[in-house]
């Protein structure tokens, strides 16, 4: 029996080190069999409800193809779609919708919103992102992590930038997998401290560490993979110019890449401005791997879908 099977995915927090190394497994097999042409329509009839209150790319093409690599069908449905967004209460569209389709992804601001869907469904909800937290790309970048250094546990990943939702889900998802975070960041944009704090009672189970500093050369060191993201998150573009010149000393460059592991991975999840939190040298080198990142979300959650759907190997 799939443990996984009818379970809501809001945060990897939720999940157990060995149920997100399961998807992982299977995330790798299927990217297999799908490199190879062999069909695998294992959601052959399934329907996944899409609600998009955020804009998108990876996030909408990722979930749609991979249902229809899966053998099954994703309806997009963005806010001028739905009634939610006109005053309908989340509780009956989530009813409803339930009542339609196999499972549901959203992409919204609120997180309040997501937990309130998933109190009111049926069926399996996925955070496909809120402001709080985004771990359907933690779930990509693990299994680009472990593909490409050959393990998880006893790495160290070096976060900078602004403490937002992928930070967030990057204390969650590394330290639920035995990998040291550091996060550097102005204190002002530090992460949610109660989410360091389930990241950090997450470390203390599995023997890794979580660092909170100011200092970006102090994060990266013995860093074997260094990440960041964009300074000014949809729904922040006004406060753009400012953050700009608060995080000039978070840029990721030759320099902060010279401080890490040598030959250590940089990944960022996308979109990104070269020339802000990252150089146009380090994003497009040798030592980018965030182009597989992007592949990997299509894989990670196609593992997803088909264990949360039901009807896993």
């Amino acid at each position: 029996m799939n443990s996984l099977q009818g379970r809501h995915f809001l945060s990897l927090h939720d999940f157990t080190a060995i149920e997100i190394e399961s998807l992982l497994n299977l995330a790798a097999e299927l990217k297999q069999q799908q490199k190879k042409g062999k069909p695998h329509p294992l959601l052959s009839g399934k329907t996944l409800g899409m609600i998009f209150q955020k804009p998108s790319t990876r996030t909408r093409v990722s979930f749609e193809v991979g249902m229809w690599q899966l053998g099954g069908h994703a309806l997009f449905l963005n806010s001028q779609d739905l009634q939610m967004g006109r005053g309908e209460p989340i509780k009956d569209t989530a009813a409803v919708l339930s009542r339609y389709v196999d499972a549901i992804m959203i992409r919204t601001f609120e997180h309040s919103e997501v937990v309130e869907l998933a109190t009111h469904a049926s069926v399996p909800i996925i955070n496909g992102l809120t402001d709080l937290l985004h771990p359907c790309q933690i779930l990509a970048d693990l299994l680009t992590i472990r593909e490409k250094l050959g393990k998880l546990a006893g790495l160290k990943l070096a976060y900078t930038g602004d403490g937002n939702n992928v930070a967030h889900s990057l204390l969650l998802g590394c330290s639920k997998m035995g990998l040291d975070i550091a996060i550097a960041a102005p204190r002002q944009h530090w992460p949610f401290p109660d989410i360091v704090a389930k990241a950090r009672e997450n470390a203390a189970k599995n023997n890794s560490a979580v660092q909170i500093t100011v200092d970006p050369l102090e994060a990266v060191k013995k860093a074997n993979v260094i990440y960041t993201d964009v300074w000014a998150s949809m729904g922040q573009e006004a406060e753009k110019k400012e953050r700009k010149n608060t995080f000039v000393p978070y840029q990721i460059n030759n320099d902060l890449v010279g401080a890490a592991v040598t030959g250590a991975l940089v990944m960022h999840c996308l979109p990104a401005y070269r020339g802000d939190e990252i150089t146009a040298e380090v994003l497009e080198g040798k030592q980018s791997v965030v182009l597989d990142q992007a592949e990997n979300r299509l894989h990670a959650q196609k593992s997803l879908l088909v264990q949360l759907m039901g009807q896993a190997k």
